[in-house]
């Protein structure tokens, strides 16, 4: 799990707003940021050597965090869990209230050189998810739930940035539709774990993939050619 945000960096992506609506995470909101932080761009070169585009990943960071904050003091407990999963989506969106400065970081992390570290924040944001509302899965487990949960929040994320019913009651009915199809998906594995015709497979297959865990905290990212885009 990534530690705290840089004050610095966080600082400079406060600056930036006012005109990422204008000029999206550009070198131009950059150095408007720089000099409204009272940065010297030398020197703030040094904290985001990649300059907006660190930014950008900043502001998804914080975004996160703030929604890590406000999650924990809900009161989840007695929800089942595809309602834990909805009320985080929710959460994690709202909680993101500039919809601008992420339709603009939506376009800057499309883009073919930043899409890799798009889909990271992406599934960062899915993994924190999962721990808060209490994932224990050690297995394959852990990779199909934070693949099918990025994918389902992406989604929700692309139709809320379009939608301009009150209260984005649209993107919510959306987002109950995906979280539907999932728990259909998953009804369905469970048939075929029953069904005569498949059962064999599936327990060759499942036995394969018990022998998937999930990633191993300890190991130290530090060491070279580990690629550490937090």
């Amino acid at each position: 799990m990534r530690g705290p945000i840089d004050p610095e960096k966080l600082n400079l992506m406060k600056a930036a707003l006012p005109n990422v609506a204008f000029d999206g995470w550009s070198p131009s909101t950059f150095s408007a940021a720089c000099e409204e932080a009272n940065i010297p761009e030398n020197k703030a070169k040094l904290i985001c050597p990649r300059g907006a585009v660190d930014l950008a990943s900043t502001f998804h960071k914080w975004g996160d965090d703030q929604f890590k904050s406000s999650f924990k003091k809900q009161k989840i407990s007695e929800l089942k869990v595809r309602e834990k999963i909805k009320k985080a989506i929710e959460l994690r969106i709202t909680i993101a209230s500039d919809k601008e400065a992420v339709r603009r970081g939506v376009v800057l992390f499309s883009l073919p050189t930043h899409a890799v570290e798009g889909g990271r924040l992406v599934w960062d944001t899915s993994d924190l998810i999962w721990q808060l509302i209490g994932d224990e899965s050690e297995d394959f487990n852990w990779y199909s739930k934070r693949t099918i949960l990025s994918a389902v929040y992406a989604s929700t994320v692309l139709f809320w940035l379009g939608d301009d019913s009150e209260g984005s009651a649209e993107t919510w009915h959306f987002l109950n539709r995906r979280i539907e199809d999932v728990m259909t998906f998953e009804k369905v594995k469970a048939q075929l774990k029953t069904n005569k015709y498949t059962k064999n497979f599936n327990g060759f297959a499942t036995n394969i993939l018990k022998n998937i865990k999930k990633p191993n905290k300890s190991i130290n990212t530090n060491l070279p050619g580990h690629l550490d885009i937090h």
